[in-house]
């Protein structure tokens, strides 16, 4: 269905402050989730490897981008939104490459939370990020569509949620695959609350905001599956044996 269709006379600027504030509740729910960590004493920054500081310093640009981005397209200067947009792809891919490596050092130095197994933890911090710069590219790709991109740049940034959820949620009560479900249950949410918005400003839920829905729910499922597969467990046990990281 053509949502142009729908409403032929309608500007994105009609319901643009909804996608910039719905960002900067993303963002604000991901810097408290790690924030809250901290400060319950659950990370030591000073023995906190270089290339963690520099993920986080990574997440924190896209965030900051997220928000500053639906700012500008509120504003209607288009023209800084297109040059930030551009630039933010360096940002992207210091998201991939940052996430992968921490997840690769952490089996290596032995650091995998608890409540994981190593296979499951190393399909964990590559699915997601893979995922998400996949979701980034086809929101470019599909910029001149306004209503599929402001709603898969959304979309991209909650399947990076998850390691906020992680550290907000009981997740050693939970276990492994229950923690995921809720994780799961709670990125649906959230963008069940877009949807909501598709239903009161389009007379039904956009397919951006369905895509991202289903590719929540894919991403763990794909993640669960991995993490069954022998050749990945056994590539994942060969690094967390390797000296390299010890």
């Amino acid at each position: 269905m053509d949502f142009a269709a729908v409403q032929p006379n309608a500007s994105y600027l009609s319901d643009q402050r909804f996608f910039t504030r719905l960002a900067q509740v993303l963002a604000g729910l991901i810097v408290f989730g790690f924030l809250q960590w901290a400060l319950r004493g659950f990370v030591n920054p000073v023995q906190t490897p270089l290339y963690i500081h520099a993920h986080g310093v990574a997440m924190l640009g896209w965030l900051g981008t997220l928000v500053t981005q639906n700012s500008l397209a509120g504003s209607g200067n288009l023209a800084a939104h297109r040059r930030l947009g551009w630039a933010s792809l360096a940002l992207v891919l210091a998201i991939v490459g940052l996430g992968t490596l921490a997840g690769r050092m952490a089996l290596a130095a032995h650091r995998v939370p608890p409540f994981f197994t190593n296979p499951y933890f190393l399909a964990l911090t590559h699915v997601e990020v893979a995922v998400f710069a996949l979701m980034v590219a086809a929101a470019i790709a599909m910029r001149r569509q306004t209503q599929w991109h402001r709603r898969l740049m959304i979309a991209a940034t909650v399947i990076l949620m998850e390691p906020a959820l992680g550290r907000l949620l009981p997740m050693p009560l939970l276990g492994q695959t229950g923690g995921a479900w809720l994780e799961a249950a709670f990125q649906v949410g959230f963008l069940g609350i877009m949807a909501r918005h598709d239903s009161k400003v389009l007379g039904r839920v956009h397919p951006a905001t369905l895509v991202g829905m289903g590719l929540v729910i894919a991403v763990h499922t794909l993640i669960q599956m991995l993490a069954g597969m022998p050749i990945l467990a056994a590539y994942a046990e060969a690094i967390a044996r390797s000296a390299g990281g010890a």
